[in-house]
């Protein structure tokens, strides 16, 4: 399922128009990345939730050149799956 997918399911299941669908889609997906752009913990109840992890330096190479570079830690998106009924519907 894509983005275009979710909106018309969403419209299907919801009685909204498709403008509303798809402003409704658009804000939960910015209001996530804002909370989380503010290191913030998204938690939605029965589902999981969004938080930021860190990534620690670690070596790496450099694909052309085999060069050996420091990569420096980095802040990633992370999803974890905590609701019982989800974790039992794709287990």
């Amino acid at each position: 399922m894509n983005k275009q997918d979710l909106m018309a399911q969403v419209r299907d299941t919801s009685g909204l128009s498709k403008e509303q669908a798809e402003r409704a889609v658009e804000s939960v997906f910015e209001l996530i990345t804002e909370a989380l752009r503010r290191g913030e913990e998204v938690r939605i109840v029965g589902f999981g939730s969004f938080f930021v992890g860190t990534r620690a330096a670690s070596p790496g190479q450099k694909t052309r050149t085999g060069e050996r570079i420091d990569l420096p830690p980095t802040k990633q998106p992370k999803f974890r799956a905590a609701g019982k009924t989800l974790n039992e519907a794709v287990g």
